[in-house]
């Protein structure tokens, strides 16, 4: 196969625009990420699996109070470099045979959430935060929280971040400022344009934090099969959208 006829194979990201399910998806990865990333912390000894910097700022401040720490906030951030590249590799192969990453990740997003889940479950209420099973869980979670990451980066086009919302909630504030004081009509409609696509993910993420950390106190790390359900229903939006080699 020629260099062109590889490139006319392969099959675009679809737009966040194209349909009700790639409008519904960011909403649905970003209650995904705040239940989980919540559940982590409570259930395993202050975990984040979304908010990966997090756990450097819990490592210093055990580190300056002479406090020891807990492995696995140690390797969530290379597990999550690691996987995040691994993945990107991947949505890589995946386009040059002219397949769409977005299915495959969300698949793969799935598989990991549903181990993180089976894994807190077989461990118990009184899970070994230092041991094997729990660290190998909480990795789980962190490499799922990667690869919904690199779903908004590459496989749906125009997407907002959906795990970590520092960076939207400081896009939105601008945005929202360019629309209420903004001159230029086109900037206005940018912003707006921008401020659409933000705000249910700040606001499904929010959602997600509130309910997940309720279903911990209530129910402990069998909360993870919140989360898990979510991915499914995500990947189920995912295959509801009708992916075309022309879209551009």
């Amino acid at each position: 196969m020629s260099r062109a006829e590889g490139r006319a194979a392969r099959v675009p990201a679809p737009s966040v625009d194209r349909s009700l399910g790639t409008k519904l998806l960011p909403s649905v990865l970003s209650l995904t990420a705040g239940s989980v990333d919540v559940i982590s912390f409570l259930g395993l000894g202050g975990l984040f699996t979304a908010h990966i910097t997090g756990n450097l700022v819990i490592l210093a401040a055990h580190v300056v109070s002479g406090r020891a720490a807990h492995l696995a906030p140690m390797l969530s951030v290379p597990v999550f470099m690691g996987v995040l590249g691994l993945t990107r590799l991947l949505a890589g192969g995946l386009e040059l045979i002219g397949l769409a990453s977005l299915r495959p990740l969300l698949l793969i997003q799935l598989f990991l959430l549903t181990g993180f889940l089976t894994l807190c479950i077989a461990a118990g209420p009184h899970i070994d935060l230092d041991g094997a099973t729990a660290i190998t869980a909480g990795m789980l979670g962190v490499a799922a929280m990667a690869v919904q990451n690199a779903v908004a980066q590459i496989s749906l086009k125009g997407a907002p971040a959906t795990a970590v919302m520092t960076t939207n909630i400081t896009r939105f504030t601008m945005d929202v400022g360019a629309v209420l004081f903004g001159r230029d009509p086109r900037d206005i409609a940018g912003a707006r344009e921008r401020a659409k696509h933000t705000w249910p993910a700040i606001a499904g993420f929010a959602a997600g934090r509130g309910l997940g950390a309720v279903c911990e106190a209530v129910i402990g790390l069998r909360s993870l099969a919140l989360p898990s359900g979510l991915a499914l229903l995500a990947l189920a939006l995912g295959f509801s959208v009708k992916l075309d080699r022309n879209e551009r």
